[in-house]
Parts: structure tokens; C-alpha cells; sequence
């Protein structure tokens, strides 16, 4: 009979000697160990690996670890511990807002380290989103934030992928006209659909065969938008 698999985690932090201590640690408690020197490989690794936790450092090379976090969010509900140098309290509570389970300062204890680590995986999470989600000849590679149709990659906006994605993230489900224009535009926004049905039609323009009479970008009158696969 084959031992049970170890559970992987994944370190995304650019210091080696870092990442060295912490496979060692991590090894030593019985974890699978992968690594990643910047936000954008954590990232893909994320998405290709699908750990069962992630050691995030905040200070990374090409992206700041808080939109690390902000973007893994978008898509994935893997338990992420921040480990940083970044001691005070501000910064703590911007990492657990932007979507971190737990939080420790550099320099660590290994004890301390694994018993955090086995405690946010411990909690129950809802199960991740696909990395990429696909409908009709358009695919959604959400970790890298690139949209491609037909195999070309398609340029939209940052408001108009923001509105894609709350579709992708409620896919086969009507979203309200209120909750886009709050979610995107702020509470003071909510009765200005005007902006909405510009920014829609410029996605149909982009991504559907005929905008006019849309197959996935769909219309509930009066109600709101439905992103049918």
C-alpha cells in the first residue's frame, strides 16, 4: 500500500537562503516543498501546482505580495501564510484584508512556522476556481490576467476584465446590475447603469461572435448580465 501523498507547499519568496530554511523546515514536517522567486512565477506555480498552502513573502522583486495576494484571490482559496519582515500593525492588517490567513515576521521559529501552517489548512475553504475558464472560442487564463480568443490574445481594459472576471467568478448565475455597479464603481454608483451597458458592449464587441445577439455575454432584462459557458 503507497504512503499517502504529502500535502505541497508552495514558498513564493526571492531570498535562497530564505527559501533553503524553510524547505528544510517544511521537509522535515512532513511537507512536499516547491518554490518560487517572484509574484508572477508563485502565481503560475499556483496555478499548475494547486498546493494545499502557500508561504508568501510581501517584499518580492516584481510584484508587491499584497497584489500577489489581491490577484491569487481572484481565483483561488488556497491558504496563504505571509511570512515578512514587515512588522507593523498597518501592514499585518492590509496582508489579512488582501486575503492572508495568518502572519509571521521574519526571522521565525520552525515550531511555530508549521503549527500556523497546519492550522490554516485545517480550516474549511471553499474549493478553488479554475485557473482558466473557457466559453465559446474565448479563455480566461485568470492568473495571468490575459484573455484570448481564438487563440489571439485580446487587449481589454482594466475595468472591462474586472467586469469579465465578476462574470466568470459567477458564471451560469444572473449578476445584478446593483452589485456589478458596486463592485466595481463603489456603493455611491449603484443607479448609474449607463456605465454598465457601455462597458458590456464594449466586451461583446471584443469577445462574441455577433454583440448584437450575444451567445455568452447575456442579457437579463431589467435584472442584470449572465455569463453562459
Amino acid at each position: 500500500m503507497n504512503p499517502p501523498a504529502k500535502p505541497r507547499v508552495l514558498i513564493i519568496d526571492d531570498e535562497v537562503q530564505i527559501r533553503r530554511l524553510l524547505r528544510v523546515t517544511l521537509e522535515d514536517g512532513g511537507f512536499d516543498v516547491r518554490e518560487a522567486e517572484t509574484g508572477n512565477l508563485g502565481l503560475t506555480e499556483t496555478a499548475a501546482l494547486q498546493p494545499e498552502a502557500i508561504i508568501l513573502d510581501l517584499g518580492l522583486p516584481d510584484i508587491d505580495g499584497l497584489d500577489v495576494l489581491r490577484r491569487l484571490r481572484e481565483w483561488s482559496q488556497t491558504p496563504v501564510l505571509v511570512l515578512t519582515v514587515r512588522d507593523r500593525e498597518p501592514q499585518k492588517i492590509a496582508a489579512l484584508d488582501a486575503g492572508a490567513d495568518d502572519y509571521l515576521t521574519k526571522p521565525f521559529g520552525g515550531g511555530e512556522l508549521l503549527a500556523r501552517l497546519r492550522a490554516i489548512m485545517r480550516r474549511v475553504r471553499a474549493p478553488n476556481e479554475p485557473a482558466i475558464v473557457r466559453f465559446g472560442d474565448v479563455e480566461v487564463d485568470q492568473p495571468a490576467r490575459i484573455v484570448r480568443r481564438a487563440g489571439q490574445e485580446v487587449h481589454l481594459t482594466g475595468k472591462e476584465y474586472a467586469l469579465l472576471r465578476l462574470l466568470v467568478q459567477h458564471r451560469g448565475k444572473v449578476v445584478t446590475h446593483r452589485h456589478i455597479l458596486r463592485e466595481l464603481w463603489g456603493p455611491n454608483a449603484e443607479e448609474n447603469t449607463g456605465y454598465l451597458r457601455v462597458y458590456m458592449l464594449h466586451l461583446r464587441q471584443k469577445l462574441e461572435h455577433d454583440p448584437q445577439l450575444p451567445k455568452h455575454l447575456t442579457t437579463e432584462s431589467g435584472i442584470g448580465y449572465r455569463l453562459i459557458e
